[in-house]
């Protein structure tokens, strides 16, 4: 019965049905599925096919978004039960994300944030438009292990390079590593501004966010 439930609510996010995903996320409630199994067990696994058909061509951008958007609505529907069980997740390190100042795309960022959420990290998301002191001040606030900084526009990159000299300059490098991403960004920008890495899409960057804090010594599960 149980197996049965996981398979549709793989399938739910394959097809990007944010509906769907919620309606079996209530019912998983219902039937007393512990909301963490829902999560690693149902869920997930549908994320990771996605992942694997996009890296292959076979899914797009929009598949992406859609795939991320069912997660969203899943997790979001299971959440006030993990907390009332008390069992909250494990997190892999704290994340906190934006869109450099003087750009206002969000797409990209929003679903890396979604991706990394829904694989155990606590995202705080500082939206677009970001000012780049704002990056440095949340992160020593929230004594943050990663930050993720998004540029759409190739007149916008530079701010990328703003953010890892703003966390220099308030001494949280190398301890907080960054992430940078978005349509011209590449790594050999990446390695240039001296950030930690690049992540080409969503899925790359969990990758990368869990491989990163793992030589830092967070272990995070696979």
């Amino acid at each position: 019965m149980q197996d049965e439930l996981f398979r549709e609510m793989k399938q739910a996010i394959i097809d990007g049905d944010p509906d769907r995903a919620r309606e079996l996320s209530l019912q998983a409630i219902v039937q007393g599925v512990p909301p963490l199994d829902a999560i690693h067990h149902g869920f997930l696994p549908g994320l990771n096919v996605v992942g694997q058909q996009f890296e292959a061509g076979e899914m797009f951008l929009p598949d992406l978004v859609l795939a991320g958007e069912a997660m969203k609505a899943a997790t979001s529907a299971l959440e006030p039960e993990i907390q009332k069980a008390g069992a909250a997740r494990e997190s892999l390190g704290k994340v906190v994300l934006g869109t450099v100042k003087g750009d206002i795309h969000e797409i990209g960022k929003t679903l890396v944030g979604t991706m990394l959420s829904a694989n155990g990290f606590e995202v705080f998301d500082l939206g677009v438009d970001v000012p780049v002191e704002s990056f440095a001040l949340k992160a020593k606030e929230l004594n943050a292990d990663l930050i993720g900084v998004s540029a759409l526009l190739t007149t916008t990159m530079t701010g990328q390079k703003d953010v890892v000299e703003a966390l220099q300059r308030h001494g949280l490098r190398p301890r907080v590593k960054i992430i940078v991403g978005g349509a011209p960004v590449t790594q050999s920008w990446a390695d240039e501004i001296g950030a930690d890495g690049f992540g080409k899409d969503a899925f790359a960057s969990v990758a990368l966010a869990k491989s990163l804090l793992k030589k830092q010594g967070k272990s995070p599960v696979s």
